[in-house]
C-alpha cells in the first residue's frame, strides 16, 4: 500500500535539525550516514558524514529527510528543500504511480531521476509539470 510523507532537504545540518525535532515530537529518530553505506562509492570522501536517510516517527507524525548531495550540480535555495515522498513495498507499486506523475516533469537530468534499484530498494525523483517536487522508493526491482 503506498502512502505519503513529506520529505525535506537539509544542506549538511540534517542530524541536528531532525534530532531537533526528535525533542520537540519525541518519538524514534534514525539516521542514517552516507559513509554507512555501499553508495559513498558515488561521493566525495567529504560528503561521507552527511546523512543519507532520517526518519522521525511519533505516533501519526511521520517524516524523512537526507543532507543535500546534489551540489555543485544543483544548489539549494527557497521552493527546492521540500519533497513529497512516495513510499511503497514493492517496485511494481511505486513504478505505476513514478510513470503516471511524470507525464510532462521536467527531464532536467539534474532533477529527473528514473526510478532504479539502489542499496535500500528502489528510488527515483523528478519535478513535475507543476513544479512540485516528488521522490519515490519502494522494493527492488526484480
Amino acid at each position: 500500500m503506498l502512502h505519503c510523507t513529506p520529505f525535506l532537504l537539509f544542506d549538511g545540518n540534517c542530524a541536528e535539525a531532525m534530532t531537533f525535532y526528535q525533542t520537540c515530537l519525541g518519538g524514534d529518530l534514525t539516521l542514517i550516514k552516507l559513509g554507512d553505506t555501499p553508495m559513498k562509492a558515488q561521493f566525495p570522501p567529504e560528503k561521507h558524514d552527511r546523512i543519507i536517510n532520517a526518519q522521525l516517527k511519533s505516533g501519526a507524525i511521520d517524516f524523512s529527510a537526507t543532507d543535500w548531495m546534489a551540489s555543485p550540480k544543483l544548489e539549494p535555495k527557497p521552493g527546492n528543500t521540500f519533497s513529497i515522498y512516495v513510499v511503497g513495498e514493492t517496485y511494481d507499486e511505486v513504478k505505476t504511480v513514478f510513470d503516471k506523475l511524470a507525464a510532462g516533469a521536467d527531464q532536467d537530468t539534474r532533477t529527473f531521476i528514473e526510478l532504479n534499484n539502489m542499496p535500500f530498494g528502489s528510488y527515483g525523483q523528478f519535478t513535475d509539470k507543476y513544479g512540485v517536487s516528488w521522490i519515490f522508493k519502494g522494493g527492488q526491482k526484480d
